[in-house]
């Protein structure tokens, strides 16, 4: 059975993170204690076989039963049991405006003593572990709840396959370092097609911002050393048995520099048989300063 448990920051999408799995097959059940997953991973060989994909949200609404979270794991995988966990985190200011805008009660805001902001910090200090030891990481912090869900969908479709995602991502620095990246590169060194005026409206995406970033002696210094990294790390992370992998690619802005190396990233992948896509967080951001 496939067997996928949901955690992550309240405010994060876990919501929208289920009804995604429900359009692709999955039952999903929302807000179980830890104790329960094993007894629900276990259906299938009992009276109900026809439940082959299921998701279960776990989180702090469960609240002191949330401590059995990794013992519960742990026994999950002394008995072989197979699962795989999705994480969603966000920022907290991003939480903390989710919050005020749908003027919903935080689960760990016990009284009206308790701040938003206190309870967002307590509840990220109670999933560090549950985040460490997650499969998949996605931050929320700049998705609306359709690229949420179409991301979902992209991750579970692919991991039903077997093989791990690789998912090359540029962002702006000055828009904030993605939390769920698993290697970051600063391509900041590279010359800036911002100060272009013909290029400054166009993005990485176009061939002459991308002709550009690619043309200048220190990109081409800079790429091979890229891939030939890559193309060494990609098959140890294979073997560790690693499901998604998320390769961040930052430059200033995040429209043209990163946009371009992204994109190379993830044809060069590609073309070596490694399931990978590029995405870009930031190219729709437009900054004149």
């Amino acid at each position: 059975m496939e067997l996928i448990i949901i955690t992550g920051m309240s405010g994060a999408g876990k919501t929208q993170a289920i009804n995604a799995l429900e359009d692709i097959g999955y039952y999903c059940v929302d807000n179980i204690p830890p104790r329960l997953i094993a007894k629900f991973a276990g259906l299938p060989r009992g009276a109900d076989k026809q439940i082959s994909k299921l998701a279960l949200v776990v989180d702090v609404r469960s609240h002191e039963l949330f401590s059995e979270y990794d013992h519960c794991l742990d026994e999950m995988k002394r008995q072989m049991l197979p699962f795989k966990t999705l994480f969603l985190d966000c920022k907290n200011n991003a939480l903390f405006n989710r919050y005020k805008e749908t003027r919903r009660r935080h689960p760990l805001m016990k009284n009206e003593s308790h701040s938003i902001d206190e309870a967002i910090a307590r509840e990220r200090l109670l999933l560090s572990a549950a985040k460490e030891r997650a499969d998949f990481v996605v931050d929320t912090s700049h998705m609306g709840a359709g690229e949420l869900r179409a991301r979902v969908r992209e991750i579970f479709s692919q991991d039903a396959g077997g093989s791990m995602m690789v998912f090359c991502s540029s962002f702006g620095f000055k828009h904030g370092i993605p939390s769920d990246s698993d290697l970051l590169f600063d391509v900041r060194c590279l010359p800036n097609p911002f100060y272009v005026r013909e290029l400054r409206q166009l993005t990485g995406l176009d061939a002459p911002v991308r002709d550009y970033v690619l043309a200048n002696a220190a990109t081409k210094g800079l790429v091979p050393k890229l891939l030939d990294l890559l193309d060494y790390l990609i098959p140890l992370y294979v073997r560790e048995g690693k499901s998604q992998l998320v390769v961040g690619i930052g430059c200033t802005g995040g429209q043209h520099r990163s946009v371009a190396i992204c994109e190379l990233l993830a044809a060069h992948l590609a073309k070596n048989s490694i399931p990978a896509k590029a995405r870009h967080r930031d190219i729709e951001i437009w900054d004149e300063s």
